[in-house]
């Protein structure tokens, strides 16, 4: 009995035709599929991309030089160098990141007492040699300046979970 439902099946193509109507159902719905360098879909507020150092609103950079995100960094990625201003203040003279070392972990910018440290809404940065994800505290300080809207809107929204 079961030889002769197994042969009815085959001869009808049972299987086949299952599998065009099941192509027929969803020819019909929207597509899920997105054209993407045109389209983009939304990201999460919480989204850990590239990294920024933020400034204050008059100008001055938020980093004090305390190095709790080159302690933290689980992949040593960060480095940092610092010395005493004329006012007494510390400030980094040097701020680098290895992209590629970075494991997007997101404990930096939680260890870091005065948001300056952060990771922006951008995940597009890819590039064509190693050099270039060597970032130094100008291309981290130029990120900040170019999101820095984002970031305070993207803080803000996230503070009730810090």
């Amino acid at each position: 009995m079961a030889r002769l439902d197994r042969f009815a099946r085959q001869a009808i193509l049972a299987e086949i035709g299952a599998g065009l109507w099941l192509t027929l159902r969803y020819f019909f719905k929207p597509k899920a599929t997105l054209n993407y360098p045109y389209e983009k879909n939304p990201i999460s507020t919480r989204f850990k991309g590239e990294h920024a150092l933020r400034r204050y609103p008059n100008g001055e950079e938020r980093c004090i030089a305390c190095k709790l995100c080159e302690a933290v960094c689980p992949a040593q990625a960060i480095t940092i160098e610092a010395e005493p201003r004329a006012d007494g203040s510390r400030r980094t003279t040097r701020y680098d990141i290895d992209m590629t070392k970075c494991i997007y972990c997101g404990l930096c910018e939680e260890a870091c007492p005065v948001d300056a440290i952060v990771e922006g809404p951008n995940f597009e940065f890819a590039t064509e040699t190693r050099e270039e994800l060597m970032y130094d505290k100008q291309k981290l300080l130029a990120n900040g300046d170019r999101w820095e809207s984002e970031l305070a809107k993207r803080l803000e929204l996230d503070a009730p979970y810090r």
